[in-house]
This record gives structure tokens, sequence and C-alpha cells, in this order.
């Protein structure tokens, strides 16, 4: 396919590229107070894995303390406590995710893509591997994000990345793309039921 092998990545130079020229200002004043407020590096850097199950190191603004132990967000129970007053600001707006940007350009992810997860999401990455849904680029958003996200259980994540994986297009990406941009300005913290058409339906092998 085309746009799978070409012009996705086509698109995501184009987009991120200008994006962080005109964003350099506005992420060095979001890096400079938290730097300010809060002890700790500035950037949160953790091991993923990406496209065929490769390790790669993805980049995010720190948005908890440096005392906060290191598993999946499903398993605190109560992880507003370790989020800085900050960073509870640019998680609402998803503003700390902007740094992987970076790992766009670098062609460690994409816009849209199965997010990248870390060694906390093994059994998630485990199904992935067996239903494919590890062959294409992870992204900033996608499928899983605006079907629920941390509300899904772990066999409905890997399911929707393998839908998405199975039948990528430019028609889906861009209404995704949408979708989640819809959810930031209302600042979901979980993405309501994606709005996907009816022949996106099909595309996407019986979305429900």
């Amino acid at each position: 396919m085309v746009y799978k092998k070409i012009v996705k990545r086509l698109l995501d130079l184009l987009l991120s590229v200008p994006m962080l020229i005109i964003l350099i200002l506005p992420l060095l004043i979001v890096g400079l107070i938290i730097k300010l407020t809060s002890k700790g590096p500035i950037l949160f850097k953790q091991e993923r894995f990406g496209k065929n199950s490769k390790p790669f190191i993805l980049y995010k603004f720190r948005s908890m303390t440096s005392t906060a132990p290191v598993k999946a967000n499903s398993e605190f129970n109560d992880i507003a406590s370790y989020v800085t007053r900050f960073g509870m600001i640019i998680r609402k707006t998803s503003v700390d995710e902007l740094p992987q940007l970076w790992n766009i350009i670098k062609g460690n992810m994409s816009f849209i893509g199965p997010r990248p997860l870390a060694k906390t999401d093994a059994k998630v990455l485990t199904l992935r591997k067996k239903n494919g849904a590890d062959q294409v680029l992870p992204g900033i958003s996608g499928l899983a994000q605006v079907n629920g996200r941390n509300n899904l259980s772990d066999e409905d994540k890997a399911a929707y990345d393998a839908k998405y994986a199975a039948r990528i297009s430019f028609r889906v990406d861009m209404l995704l793309i949408v979708e989640t941009f819809v959810s930031v300005l209302k600042r979901d913290g979980v993405f309501k039921e994606t709005m996907i058409d009816d022949d996106s339906k099909k595309d996407m092998v019986g979305h429900e």
C-alpha cells in the first residue's frame, strides 16, 4: 500500500518538522517552568517498544515527581499524589506529549498508531505480536486512545491496535487526528467512543 509505506511517513515529516520549529519557543518556556517548579529532569525518557517490537527511547515532558514509581498508569491507586501542579496542567492539555515530535522526526513514531508501550505493559505487547499490531509505527494517538484509552482491557487495547494496523488509510488517520483534537479541547480524561462513519467502519474491519 502506497499510503502505508510512503505517504504516511512523508506526511509525518511535513507536519512534525514545521510544528517543532513553530513551537520551539513555547516548548522552551514549558521546559523552564518544569525545571523551576519541581526537582528532576525536564524530560521524561523511557524505553518503549515500537514497530516490530523494537525498543526506542520515548520523550515526554516530565509531569510527575522524581520519586514516582515506574509502573503503568492503570496500576496507580494514587497517581494524583505523584503528579506535579504544573504536570497536571500539561497532562490535561496533552502538552506533555509534544516532545514526541522529535520521535516522529527520528522515525520512531507516527502521529497516528498504537501507543508505544513499556515493559510494564507486557501483556498488551505480547498480544500485539500475536495479532500483528506491532507491524506499524506507534503513534501519539490511535484507535484505542479514542475508544476509551485506560478504561479498556488489555485485550480490547490490542484488538483496536490490530484493527488499525490491518486497515491503515489516509481517511482513517485524518478522522483519528480530528477526534484526538476534539478530545484534547474538551479535556476528556478518557476519550469517548469514536465517531468514524459507516464507510470507515468497513475499513477498520468491524470497528465497534
